[in-house]
């Protein structure tokens, strides 16, 4: 059974815990989930792929050991900036609210996570399958230094996983890839007086942004997510005011939609960028590929059949922005993401979760596991 209290103080315990990323260090909130893991009984095994950024792994081992559902927060947050009208890192309760980083993205998904875990062994549940979670490091910069390398070097191998990593009960089962171009540009020196004399790169890069910014794509309208969109993210160049730039870069985000090809969009670019002369140099910085699976996946089904009377609406929804159910598209591991957070909560200042999300994402939680458990299918 679901111990509201001890889930209460467990959220409270992960948020006192500083993980900000950057800098990047979760060896200490690992400690303490290693800790409780240990009091339940579960062993677990610590993976370090970059020094200070620790993901943490146990399995809650079924009948059947071939096939397994993951469930997997992620430990970091963003930086707690300033402004808060109490520390970050208090687990502070107000008007049945629980405020700190990382209150809504992600540590409520993790604390629920694991008191499902907890209320399941003390049940004495035996699931069919293993049930296997995993809190990785380093998804508010990549993931470079947790979920990626699990799955490349096959760490785990779920038949299924449900990323606890979104807001209000959702079901994500769409979204956008993207592109991070890094565009630099060369001009020619001159002073300022004598603009004439040089090549100015800003005002180069400057057409190179209005020719990206005016750019039509192809495409299929989805019923889930928003046309592709192209967003200049940074701008910089020059030396002195008085001088013409001779140097400029600027950095896009080009979001775009499942049936779209990265090589396309970028080949598309360049050629408009090629005809306009001017001397550039394009970097690649990020390629994250669409996603999308059906909505009548027994992972959308099960969730939605979990939430009926626990909570008003669990709506089936696609992501505009990147979260980690793409890296599971590699492996062919049919993957959602869900979870309990506040919308609009992620990242700001005066973070929070209410406690009945914390409450009722538990309950939510344990009813799909024991659902789905009946349900796993190995499609590998």
């Amino acid at each position: 059974m679901i111990n509201k209290k001890r889930l209460i103080k467990l959220t409270q315990d992960l948020v006192k815990i500083n993980s900000e990323n950057p800098p990047g260090d979760e060896r200490q909130l690992v400690a303490f989930v290693a800790r409780t893991l240990k009091k339940m009984g579960l062993k677990h095994k610590i993976y370090t792929f970059s020094p200070k950024r620790d993901n943490i792994l146990a399995v809650l081992k079924g009948k059947d050991r071939t096939k397994s559902l993951l469930l997997t927060p992620h430990l970091d947050t963003v930086p707690a900036g300033q402004g808060w009208h109490a520390s970050p890192f208090s687990g502070e309760i107000r008007k049945a609210r629980l405020y700190g980083r990382g209150a809504t993205d992600c540590k409520v998904n993790c604390a629920v996570a694991l008191e499902v875990l907890n209320s399941l062994i003390e049940d004495n549940f035996k699931p069919e399958h293993d049930i296997i979670f995993l809190a990785t490091a380093d998804e508010e910069t990549g993931s470079l230094k947790g979920l990626i390398p699990i799955l490349e070097k096959n760490i785990v191998r779920p038949a299924a996983a449900l990323i606890l990593d979104a807001d209000e009960f959702n079901v994500i089962i769409a979204q956008k890839g993207l592109l991070h171009l890094k565009v630099s540009v060369k001009g020619r020196k001159a002073h300022g007086a004598y603009p004439e004399r040089g090549i100015n790169a800003i005002d180069q890069a400057v057409r190179l942004i209005n020719i990206l910014k005016r750019m039509k794509f192809s495409y299929s309208p989805h019923r889930l997510l928003k046309p592709p969109t192209v967003n200049i993210g940074t701008i910089c160049g020059g030396d002195k005011v008085n001088m013409v730039a001779d140097w400029c870069f600027f950095e896009a985000d080009l979001r775009f939609l499942p049936g779209m090809q990265a090589r396309l969009i970028l080949a598309k670019v360049k050629k408009a960028f090629d005809k306009t002369k001017i001397s550039y140099s394009l970097k690649i910085n990020d390629v994250q590929y669409p996603y999308e699976i059906s909505p009548k996946h027994p992972l959308v089904s099960s969730l939605k059949e979990a939430a009926q009377t626990i909570v008003k609406e669990s709506r089936v929804k696609g992501s505009e922005g990147a979260t980690v159910i793409t890296f599971f598209k590699k492996k062919n591991i049919p993957a959602v993401a869900t979870g309990y957070g506040v919308s609009g909560c992620a990242h700001i200042t005066d973070e929070y979760v209410t406690l009945g999300n914390l409450y009722r994402g538990a309950l939510v939680l344990e009813r799909f596991v024991k659902m789905f458990d009946k349900k796993i299918e190995d499609r590998r």
